[in-house]
């Protein structure tokens, strides 16, 4: 069971994006599900567990899902200009980097010389390898070219992730005990959103509740995750977890028909090296 652990995060969150795109369905429905979906499982966890929370722990956890979803709205949005190839190296990227450096300013990680040069050393991995991928020179069938407008939106968007990520280092609450309120957070992010866009409608369409198996499988690897850090350390289930990024890409090209040149392929392959190697620098040392 620990190394089915181990591996399903990075199984589950690779295949992720896969079943986003193949849903055929628009970004509402697809953020919709995802949150729905994740509700509908952290309820049945919590049933189960017996699980209980402070007013104050479950508030903080819920603000946590609500900024998530701005994230995965703008990671939602860049599949379809983009791609999935092109869009989850990009994403991956500026996630790790802004966790990062939330952790050395506000939790006071990184605490020696010799993680401070490391740690550094693997932004400037996450950086260069993000760029690589972003590259695309044309070829039979390429994915588009890396439009400005979609990269600014994911830089602003992935604050919603880095700000999920950073909430829940602040509390003294187990992952598991903090799923439930953070689906609970996502729900209410997405009504929001739909008030804001005025795509309210989207609630009633069948598209929307049939991307709920979105919710399952990000549910499923997140709760694996949780698992994993408690059996393997934090470390090891977050280095192996990035290699969902590697799964995704390629499941890009493999499955939804993407395509670069020669040279786009070379530079996305090695732009995921990078990118993982950096998750394994800033996460050793």
């Amino acid at each position: 069971m620990q190394l089915l652990w181990l591996l399903l995060p990075a199984i589950g969150w690779g295949l992720l994006p896969l079943v986003v795109v193949k849903t055929n369905s628009r970004v509402g429905n697809q953020i919709f599900g995802t949150a729905m979906g994740t509700l509908i499982i952290s309820i049945i966890v919590m049933a189960v567990l017996q699980l209980h929370l402070s007013v104050a722990t479950f508030i903080m956890a819920a603000v946590a899902g609500a900024v998530w979803i701005v994230g995965q709205l703008g990671q939602y949005t860049a599949y379809q200009r983009i791609g999935v190839s092109q869009t989850m190296p990009i994403s991956t990227g500026l996630q790790l980097i802004g966790t990062s450096l939330v952790g050395v300013f506000m939790f006071g990680e990184w605490s020696t010389a010799t993680a401070r040069i490391a740690g550094f050393a693997g932004i400037v991995l996450f950086i260069i390898g993000a760029v690589l991928t972003s590259i695309s020179d044309g070829g039979s069938n390429s994915t588009q070219k890396m439009p400005v407008g979609t990269l600014v939106m994911l830089v602003l968007t992935t604050i919603g992730y880095v700000i999920y990520n950073a909430i829940p280092r602040a509390l003294t609450a187990s992952g598991i005990a903090i799923f439930f309120p953070e689906s609970v957070g996502m729900v209410i992010g997405v009504l929001i959103y739909f008030v804001a866009s005025h795509q309210t409608g989207m609630l009633r369409e069948r598209a929307s509740w049939r991307s709920l198996v979105i919710g399952f499988v990000f549910s499923i690897a997140s709760l694996a995750y949780i698992l994993s850090v408690r059996d393997n350390g934090v470390n090891t289930a977050f280095i192996v977890s990035q290699l969902s990024v590697v799964i995704s890409t390629l499941g890009g090209f493999i499955f939804l028909g993407e395509r670069k040149s020669k040279r786009g392929y070379v530079l996305t392959i090695t732009g995921l090296v990078l990118i993982v190697v950096g998750a394994v620098i800033t996460s050793v040392f």
